[in-house]
């Protein structure tokens, strides 16, 4: 089969098509052909040799890519073989693989496809949608909130956007350039700024009439992070998921005291600790794509080939919504 392999830590160069051994499940597993692969930022961290999420570097050479969704074609010893011949979708974990022909999964961890749920929707949910639930969850936000979404044009960012819709919260999306705000607003925000403009936290006030935030979703960090955190009002909440500028959103005890908000981090240890797991997580994110509750935006496609050319588009930041590989 043909894979992207990769022999040593550095820039989207270090990513390279090859033909390997076309991998077979063992004891307990199941071999899917992918269909549709996610590429996620986190892929292009741990591809320059820096820490990514909860998982430790792997060892190289290895296959990237976590998400992968297509049809089982293959079950290993103690699978139900009539598993074969359905759709379904994974989140691989640390053992990775995914941006590659065939990929191999635990069966425990594989999803079968509810109907109507295309491989691409599936493999946008699957993880990007299952911590975009995690951040709900944590942010309990109601018809009463006034959200600011930072990142708002990525692929949880338009996710956050339309649940709090269905909530009736007031959305403000803070987004890094023109169409990424637009598509903001077509998703469900009654405005949406661009923060890579000066003056753009005056724009936010403005937006508000007066009025205080009393959420920020921030999966932007660094001074976007900090100012959006600074729009919030007593009692209000910060949420942080992310830090797409390079940086975490800095913040001290004498912020809260300070300012009377709250601050939760819904990643990292958090997500990976929650009670429960994250199957029921994954679950309710694919059966709200599903019933089209929650639509995924599939921002581009590349094929298996131009891996360099997703991790190119992805560290610019030109990218909106879910970015997919397809063999």
């Amino acid at each position: 089969m043909r894979a992207i392999r990769q022999h040593a830590f550095g820039g989207p160069e270090e990513l390279w098509l090859e033909e390997v051994p076309d991998p077979h499940p063992g004891e307990g597993q199941v071999r899917i052909r992918v269909e549709s692969a996610g590429v996620h930022l986190i892929d292009t961290v741990i591809r320059r040799g820096q820490p990514g999420g909860p998982y430790p570097l792997p060892s190289l050479p290895m296959t990237p890519g976590r998400e992968v969704a297509g049809r089982i074609d293959e079950t290993g010893p103690g699978v139900d073989p009539r598993m074969t011949g359905r759709l379904a979708v994974a989140d691989l974990g640390p053992a990775s693989g995914g941006y590659a022909e065939q990929a191999v999964a635990s069966a425990t961890s594989v999803h079968l496809l509810p109907d109507g749920l295309s491989a691409d929707d599936a493999v946008a949910m699957i993880g990007t949608g299952r911590t975009a639930i995690h951040i709900l969850e944590v942010a309990a936000p109601g018809a009463e909130d006034v959200a600011l979404v930072t990142a708002a044009g990525g692929g949880i960012g338009t996710l956050l956007i339309q649940a709090l819709r269905t909530t009736g919260a007031t959305v403000i999306g803070l987004a890094g350039s023109g169409p990424k705000s637009s598509l903001a607003c077509e998703l469900g925000a009654v405005t949406a700024v661009n923060y890579s403009q000066p003056g753009w936290a005056e724009k936010v006030g403005v937006a508000l009439g007066g009025r205080p935030a009393t959420l920020v979703l921030d999966g932007v960090g660094g001074e976007v992070g900090r100012t959006a955190m600074s729009l919030l009002g007593p009692g209000g909440r910060l949420v942080l998921f992310g830090s797409a500028s390079g940086s975490v959103t800095q913040l001290s005890a004498t912020d809260l005291f300070s300012h009377g908000i709250t601050a939760t981090a819904a990643i990292g240890a958090r997500l990976m600790g929650r009670p429960g797991g994250l199957r029921p997580l994954e679950t309710k994110a694919l059966q709200a794509a599903a019933e089209h509750r929650l639509v995924p935006v599939i921002g581009q496609r590349f094929p298996l080939a131009d891996a360099v050319g997703a991790h190119k588009a992805v560290e610019s930041r030109a990218t909106t919504g879910k970015t997919i590989l397809y063999p």
